[in-house]
């Protein structure tokens, strides 16, 4: 009986250890961020680049910025009611075009997902492109 109440605890510990280590650091996101420099930029002196300005992104609709041309799939996933959440960000840093076809189809928008979006960088370490979006939710 008491190995299997050691083991329950183990278990335990092991799931609290690896949700903290997924855990949002935006300390961690904002060293991150600099890699998104070449064509993003936050705080109060930020204009638009090749990409748009990110000041709350994080509750943003999709292709919603003053004075930014987005791309057609960006702007129509905006139109179908993306917005951008904790999750969507996530998911959207590992595969930008991928992610954007898969919204518009699964709303019933397929035919809007046409073109290429602007952004052709991707994040595909899953910590990184959480702790980021945390540095955004700052911003």
């Amino acid at each position: 009986m008491k190995s299997l109440f050691a083991a329950i605890a183990l278990t335990g510990i092991a799931t609290l250890s690896a949700g903290a280590a997924m855990a949002q650091d935006a300390a961690k996101g904002e060293a991150v961020f600099k890699k998104c420099m070449a064509c993003h930029r936050v705080g109060p002196d930020a204009k638009n680049l090749v990409g748009p300005i990110l000041n709350g992104v994080v509750g943003r609709t999709a292709g919603k910025v003053d004075g930014y041309k987005y791309s057609d799939i960006n702007h129509n996933s905006g139109e179908a009611g993306l917005v951008w959440d904790e999750a969507h960000l996530v998911d959207y840093l590992a595969d930008p075009q991928g992610f954007l076809k898969k919204y518009l189809t699964e709303k019933g928008a397929a035919d809007k997902a046409v073109g290429a979006t602007k952004m052709a960088f991707k994040l595909p370490n899953e910590q990184e492109r959480k702790d980021v979006v945390a540095f955004l939710k700052t911003k």
